[in-house]
């Protein structure tokens, strides 16, 4: 699959939060072993499901903007055809 160059959207600022995702999978990692009550460890499970569900949110919503967005303005049905299968495939996943 051909890429046109773009200035791809930096998704650094996601770090900080994808760090504390992983400070949440530890803690839930030393709940097991600590055999905590099944509840409080769902919780947990659920809290950094929907944390990594936000990232996800966020980087999709700057890849239309961005990569999607160029590829429509290039005009080249190719392109724009790709894009449009590349994000149904990531929808169905």
């Amino acid at each position: 699959m051909k890429k046109i160059t773009s200035s791809h959207p930096d998704h650094g600022i996601h770090k900080k939060r994808l760090n504390r995702v992983r400070g949440q999978i530890d803690g839930i990692e030393k709940m097991i072993d600590e055999r905590r009550y099944c509840p409080d460890i769902l919780i947990q499970l659920r809290a950094a499901s929907k944390a990594l569900e936000s990232i996800e949110a966020e980087i999709m919503k700057s890849h239309i903007h961005g990569c999607v967005k160029t590829a429509i303005k290039s005009k080249d049905e190719k392109e724009v055809g790709s894009k449009i299968e590349e994000i149904m495939n990531l929808v169905q996943r």
